[in-house]
């Protein structure tokens, strides 16, 4: 049988079980003590009646729980769905009926708050409160709730975990779209151990490194500080920061020798002083979800002048795709680097042939990283899922690859550099946000007759959201739309300036014409670039 999961942890915590494990304020787990919470979950929710396959959900912060239950759900046969923590009721409600959550973990207070929505999600079964008393939840919750404690305390043997070999699903991580909705992509534990392995050979990691996770577990890259920690037997510390220095302040006291982040947070990283503790001990750093800003890269590089910075690029179907090694950054400071081990990054024209050096094309990744598809959804999955190009013709049943819809394009040297996204996808704060899901909340508001959002380069967030609204009243303000955004949306997904139209600009075809409109503010968080209500 290949290599599960959850095997990373219990393998290290049959050789050597005292090994630090994982860290959160004043917790301090070694493998043996964090295996046997895992085991003991994933016991107790197959003693609840969890199936094979069937999904555990879980919306709690970054602690020892979210962990536990991420690896004891994949432990049990079933697969693991993790919430961003900032997502408001709306969206917990879509992930959960969206994939047919069984169990979901969370806090007594985020229960409470989801009261209302979570009678629509008819598939839930049982809710796994992680502190507080079941009993204070209103009656229908109060029947699915189930104390942590008292289901990590069930008899051992009375659940055991259903048999699962390396291409059984695993998790189900949500992204958002070119439009609509979040997708739910499939990821196997062969997709996710290959990662995680992959990652660890080129960052050299090993038994004695301590990596500090600072990013959502629920994206891809946040999680993967866990997986390719556990890959190797080294330690992750938790941590959910309320200000950069809080980071810095971490590296040092937990003389952490890993650190990955996005741009938004690089940036502000970059301007801070780093005390000696943590400029001895930090091996390497790494950055993904948008391009890393040369000044900034140079700001780090000197702050930090022993620590091997890693400029990568990735994408949720495929987890990730390139890294440019430390040696190429000074060389190469705009490149996004080479195919991560175990993976072959492919440029091709839209017929599927290979570009020459310094044609741009579509980056297409093809290997053990590819998922399985986004759940539920045929349609986007044919879309995005594509039979590799270049394959035998006499192959019946093609390989199927990633067709990112990203335009890259290749130097005489192999280096790849990022040319333009394809899709109206807005990156900011190191977040995928599609706009239609933006639209969607300001048109429920009843404050728009048309909207539309779009991105604008950001100093500080690589792009940021922009909403022009034809308003459906004279008297609505674009604070009004503002106010709405800031109640029903996350933080990272709120507009940093909205503007009223009285009519918004149409393309040909009748539709909305976003690319007139992305022109109009490209240039509007440069100096004197204009005026919005922030």
């Amino acid at each position: 049988m290949g290599e599960l999961l959850h095997d990373l942890l219990r393998e290290t915590a049959r050789r050597t079980p005292g090994s630090p494990a994982l860290a959160h304020r004043a917790e301090h787990l070694d493998y043996g003590t964090l295996w046997s919470a895992v085991d003991g979950f994933a016991r107790g929710l197959v003693g609840l009646g969890l199936q094979r396959s069937e999904r555990v959900a879980v919306y709690l912060p970054k602690q020892v729980e979210t962990v536990v239950a991420l690896f004891g759900a994949a432990a049990a046969g079933g697969v693991f769905v993790p919430v961003n923590p900032v997502l408001k009721a709306a969206q917990v409600a879509y992930l959960l009926q969206d994939c047919n959550v069984r169990v979901l973990v969370t806090s007594a207070d985020r229960a409470a708050v989801l009261a209302d929505v979570l009678a629509g999600c008819h598939d839930l079964r049982w809710i796994v409160l992680v502190d507080g008393d079941p009993g204070a939840l209103p009656p229908a919750l109060a029947r699915l709730a189930v104390r942590w404690l008292d289901l990590l305390a069930g008899q051992p043997g009375t659940g055991e975990p259903h048999r699962r070999i390396d291409a059984d699903v695993a998790a189900i991580l949500y992204t958002s779209g070119s439009t609509g909705r979040p997708k739910g992509v499939v990821l196997s534990h062969r997709n996710m151990v290959a990662g995680a392995r992959s990652v660890a050979e080129y960052l050299e990691n090993h038994a004695e490194d301590r990596l500090l996770a600072v990013l959502p577990l629920s994206f891809d890259y946040g999680l993967s500080q866990l997986t390719t920690a556990f890959s190797v037997g080294a330690s992750v510390v938790l941590l959910e920061y309320l200000l950069p220095r809080d980071v810095v302040a971490a590296c040092a006291k937990g003389r952490i020798t890993g650190l990955a982040a996005v741009p938004p947070l690089w940036n502000q990283l970059a301007r801070l002083p780093w005390p000696d503790e943590a400029v001895r001990s930090l091996r390497y750093i790494t950055n993904s979800g948008g391009a890393m800003p040369r000044a900034t890269t140079a700001a780090l590089r000197a702050a930090l002048p022993d620590t091997r910075v890693f400029l990568m690029y990735g994408l949720t179907e495929a987890f990730r795709s390139t890294y440019l090694p430390p040696d190429q950054v000074t060389t190469r400071p705009d490149s996004i680097g080479k195919a991560i081990p175990n993976a072959e990054i492919l440029v091709v024209r839209e017929d599927g042939t290979e570009c020459a050096p310094g044609e741009p094309g579509e980056l297409v990744h093809r290997g053990a990283l590819v998922g399985l598809g986004y759940w539920n959804d045929p349609e986007k999955t044919a879309q995005r899922y594509r039979p590799a190009p270049g394959q035998p013709p006499e192959l019946p049943n093609p390989e199927l690859a990633v067709w990112s819809g990203d335009q890259v394009r290749r130097d005489a040297d192999g280096y790849l550099y990022f040319v333009s996204r394809k899709d109206e996808m807005i990156k900011t704060s190191g977040y995928r946000v599609s706009p239609t899901e933006v639209e969607e909340v300001v048109y429920a508001s009843g404050l728009a007759a048309q909207t539309a959002a779009v991105g604008a380069a950001h100093p500080e967030l690589g792009q940021a959201i922009v909403l022009v609204v034809q308003p459906t009243r004279p008297d609505v303000a674009e604070q009004d739309v503002l106010d709405h955004c800031r109640r029903e949306l996350p933080n990272f997904m709120v507009p940093a300036a909205v503007f009223l139209r009285a009519e918004l600009p149409r393309n040909q075809n009748g539709k909305i014409d976003r690319k007139t409109l992305a022109g109009e503010f490209a240039a509007l968080f440069a100096p004197n670039g204009g005026e919005g209500v922030a």
